[in-house]
């Protein structure tokens, strides 16, 4: 029997394809005649086949944090002991930038699951984000912690590339009396040299750059563009450095070269994006730039909420308001406690 279902269902779904497109709807006087249409709409709807539930690491990927929250937490009451879905709740909290519950989260799969080195790198980046905006005494006290747990993924997983590289990083950006220096940065570069050459180069060039030696920073960076054999995210790397030492044409045009380039890392649209809005240059690269993001395949590192946020701004910097509050209510209608968003919508509609 199910060969004659399907070929009916085929048949319901051409037919009201042909009836009910809005050139054809609008020849339709009759009340009946729409009301047939309606029913043949309805009947598409139970004909198709169901579409199996996204996973919470699919619903991340889309953007659809709300969704995922809500699985998560579903399953932790089913299973108090899931670390898994504890991390995962956790990287949602931290797309949203809510940082004491993304803390919690993430401290609840490091106990259930204490051996995990991804676990510990979740935690230790959650609480990096939490130390950037808090007073300096609160700061110092989190940054102690951020070390101790960038440093313990990295022993509990000694070829994770992430991990060393975030621990550079912090080593790069922290005082020596809450662990930080730019020799241990050195240190996890040469580590880094055998396990993600392109990152070992961008560790180098971030060394150079503390350093104030312009030169050997984008020899570096461009090294690591070799070595991942023309990757975007490493010619983003790029567009940084010259961001940073304010040659914003190289930087422009780094970020059109990297458009066109293999992207390994599809979230390195958006980062392209946020940094031509964040120095108010070139808006309709930016706008390019992130629409390109949103109509391939999107990312958990590129949260899609905020990618419409900021084609939000973008637009309504233009003068397009209805635009910019469609962008707008689309990132709410996944992240819908996004602050953000929130406040940007009442701009645009007072």
């Amino acid at each position: 029997m199910s060969a004659p279902c399907l070929k009916v269902s085929v048949v319901i779904r051409s037919e009201a394809k042909d009836l009910c497109n809005p050139a054809a709807f609008e020849k339709i006087s009759s009340f009946f005649a729409k009301q047939f249409c309606f029913a043949l709409i309805f009947l598409v709807t139970l004909a198709s086949p169901a579409r199996a539930a996204d996973s919470p690491q699919q619903l991340l990927a889309q953007g659809r944090v709300d969704d995922a929250i809500q699985a998560l937490q579903s399953q932790i009451n089913r299973t108090p002991t899931d670390a898994e879905s504890y991390n995962l709740l956790c990287r949602a909290y931290f797309m949203l930038e809510e940082w004491d519950r993304g803390i919690s989260a993430c401290e609840r799969s490091v106990s259930l699951q204490p051996a995990s080195s991804f676990y510990h790198l979740w935690l230790a980046r959650t609480l990096g984000e939490k130390a950037d905006k808090v007073n300096f005494f609160s700061a110092a006290g989190l940054a102690k912690k951020v070390h101790s747990e960038f440093e313990r993924a990295v022993q509990l997983d000694p070829q994770s590339w992430a991990a060393r590289t975030d621990l550079a990083e912090f080593d790069l950006e922290a005082p020596g009396i809450v662990g930080g220096g730019k020799d241990k940065a050195r240190a996890q570069a040469e580590s880094l040299a055998s396990l993600n050459p392109p990152m070992a180069n961008y560790v180098r060039g971030r060394i150079a750059e503390k350093n104030k030696d312009a030169v050997s920073a984008e020899r570096e960076y461009r090294a690591a563009i070799d070595a991942s054999q023309g990757g975007a995210h490493a010619w983003l790397n790029l567009a940084l450095f010259y961001k940073h030492a304010n040659r914003f044409d190289e930087m422009e045009q780094t970020l059109r070269t990297m458009q066109t380039r293999p992207m390994d890392r599809p979230e390195s649209l958006m980062d392209g994006g946020a940094i031509l809005l964040g120095t108010g240059r070139d808006p309709a690269l930016a706008v390019q730039l992130l629409r390109q993001y949103l109509s391939g395949a999107t990312v958990e590192e590129g949260p899609v909420f905020k990618a419409h946020l900021m084609l939000g701004q973008l637009l309504e910097k233009q003068g397009d308001g209805k635009a910019a509050a469609g962008e707008y209510h689309a990132a709410l209608a996944l992240a819908h406690t996004f602050v953000s968003a929130q406040e940007a919508l009442k701009r645009v509609e007072r």
